[in-house]
């Protein structure tokens, strides 16, 4: 019996062995498999190929065609429909593609001042509600159309005004 129980204990002390061994075996192969698929990977070339710039096709043109604001007129003009006079002070810009820019600041600076009566006799001329809209939609319509008599059309047939905007149009009684 004695050398039963001293089998049972050499057996037990094997298996407790082998119960911390099989871990440690285990964690060695992770180990080594890891450093195996890193280094194949490496090897292989993988993980992100470096970018190259590509030049975009079409970006000249649709930098030509990109909308650009420019000022128009700020200035105070002065309406007498109601019988009262009546001074606006007016802001006006101008939406257009900036293949268009050079040629509607060249007509600008030539017609500065005709531009600017236009405008002025269009506010002149105007009705008292028109000049209360909340959208100024009427007056908007009026300066684009005279604006587009003005600067005409691009070589491509359309107009070099895309859209008249108007921020500000404030008006105060000027007459007391």
């Amino acid at each position: 019996m004695a050398d039963e129980e001293t089998n049972n204990e050499s057996g037990e002390s094997s298996k407790k062995k082998g119960g911390k061994l099989l871990p440690i075996i285990v964690g060695g192969l992770m180990l080594v498999e890891g450093v195996v698929v890193f280094g194949a990977v490496k090897m292989l070339g993988g993980g992100p190929s470096p970018a190259d710039a590509a030049a975009v096709e079409g970006e000249e043109a649709a930098a030509a065609e990109a909308p650009v604001e420019i000022p128009l007129v700020q200035a105070s003009f002065q309406n007498m429909q109601t019988g009262r006079v009546w001074e606006w002070k007016v802001e006006v810009y101008l939406r257009a593609r900036q293949k268009n820019v050079e040629e509607i600041n060249r007509i600008v600076e030539r017609d500065a001042a005709t531009i600017k009566e236009g405008i002025a006799l269009i506010f002149r001329r105007a009705q008292d509600r028109h000049l209360r809209e909340p959208g100024l939609e009427t007056i908007t319509r009026q300066v684009t159309t005279y604006l587009n008599e003005i600067f005409g059309t691009d070589p491509d047939g359309i107009p070099r005004i895309e859209r008249v905007i108007i921020p500000e149009c404030k008006g105060f009684p000027a007459d007391g």
